[in-house]
């Protein structure tokens, strides 16, 4: 099942508010990425933003599977979910 944008940016929300909570994986985050918190509240209405935070999880499957069992989502939505914001449709195998 695909998402539509609506659907994928609720998923987007669900994973700011997971990382917002997580005090191991948020310093992770934003020393990675060099996003500040002002940067992440401004983020909750970019659905760039979102998708890039999609990114960072799915990089580790332990990460995917953390912020899925805490929201009650299936493993493959973030994947999912990331196709429908911008630039998911870009798949890089690299």
């Amino acid at each position: 099942m695909s998402h539509s944008q609506e659907s994928a940016e609720v998923v987007g929300l669900q994973a700011i508010a997971w990382m917002v909570g997580n005090e191991e994986l948020l310093p992770v985050f934003l020393g990675a990425t060099g996003v500040s918190e002002a940067d992440m509240r401004a983020g909750v209405g970019d659905p760039a933003f979102l998708g890039g935070l999609l990114d960072f999880i799915m990089m580790d499957d332990a990460w995917v599977a953390e912020f899925c069992d805490a929201q009650g989502l299936t493993y493959d939505t973030p994947m999912r979910a990331r196709t429908a914001l911008p630039g998911g449709g870009e798949f890089h195998w690299t």
